[in-house]
């Protein structure tokens, strides 16, 4: 590819997964300033901040650094288990009131995309009910979200059987969810992580072809699957070319490939494309994160 990515789309990274702060504690204005001052991106993806100090000058960083900002509330769900599609209606209602807050929090932050997962896979003999709660809350959050502006509202697919167990899920069943919220929003859409394809036995094609018109934002990522006792085995997102891993640069070419002939990456609406890459013990962030961009680098050079 001749022309420049930055064409194509804005190169995002997730702030919460390439620094220790997922907790929504630690030290997150400073890796935050740190990726703000990297001109490789022009995108970032935020979570919550627990810290009203440390919000309010997270909040002066991404208003001076001139970046597209996202939302992801996985971490609202993953760290209290929280589950948006429970049978159970009090939890329901407890993740529903998270991921509200989450959105104001989003808005609050500048953000123009609110992502989150859906919960568990609760077996095929409940598979329908609960698709039904799952799509009576995503409604309520997007008209939640639309109540308060413009902000998108979207769904990441996650592995079924592997880590989350999550009921969104292979990719018919998240084309199925997708027709249905669309019928009734206009502000919603899928998250497609190259990372969880592996793990949903999906080539890219089988992952983004289904779900093409429903999809909004795309995460790069890497996984490993072969050796359960490895550190970073199941859905831990760790650096591209990791012994053992399933992706590098051939895959995010393949990835990258099929985004472009969907025409998901375009010169006339670029969408954001975050790495999705975490520090496995004691990695340097850095270093992660340098790995990540010369594999983005070298693989779209190769398309």
């Amino acid at each position: 590819m001749i022309e420049s990515m930055y064409k194509y789309m804005k190169v995002g990274i997730i702030h919460f997964m390439a620094y220790p702060v997922l907790n929504g504690e630690g030290p997150v204005a400073e890796t935050l300033q740190k990726i703000a001052e990297d001109d490789y991106f022009n995108a970032v993806e935020i979570s919550w901040i627990k810290d009203p100090a440390a919000k309010a000058e997270a909040k002066k960083i991404l208003k001076t650094s001139h970046m597209t900002v996202g939302y992801g509330a996985q971490p609202r769900l993953l760290t209290t288990g929280f589950d948006i599609n429970s049978l159970d209606e009090d939890m329901r209602q407890k993740a529903l009131a998270t991921l509200k807050e989450g959105i104001d929090e989003a808005y609050e932050m500048g953000a123009s995309g609110f992502a989150f997962l859906s919960g568990k896979y609760p077996g095929d003999d409940k598979k329908d009910a609960a698709m039904d709660a799952l799509i009576k809350s995503t409604v309520e959050l997007c008209n939640y979200a639309k109540s308060k502006g413009d902000m998108r509202v979207e769904l990441e697919v996650f592995d079924r059987d592997i880590e989350k167990k999550s009921l969104i899920g292979p990719a018919a069943d998240a084309k199925a969810f997708a027709e249905a919220i669309s019928k009734q929003c206009d502000n919603f859409g899928l998250v497609v992580d190259l990372s969880h394809i592996p793990q949903l036995n999906e080539s890219a094609e089988q992952a983004l072809l289904p779900v093409k018109d429903y999809l909004t934002h795309a995460h790069l990522g890497n996984c490993v699957l072969k050796d359960k006792t490895h550190p970073a085995y199941g859905d831990k997102h760790p650096r591209f070319g990791i012994e053992g891993g399933e992706n590098d640069v051939d895959e995010t070419v393949a990835f990258l490939k099929v985004l472009l002939d969907i025409g998901f990456l375009n010169p006339e609406n670029p969408p954001v494309v975050s790495f999705e890459v975490k520090p496995v013990g004691d990695e340097c962030p850095e270093l992660v994160i340098a790995n990540a961009k010369r594999v983005l680098t070298e693989a779209w050079a190769k398309l």
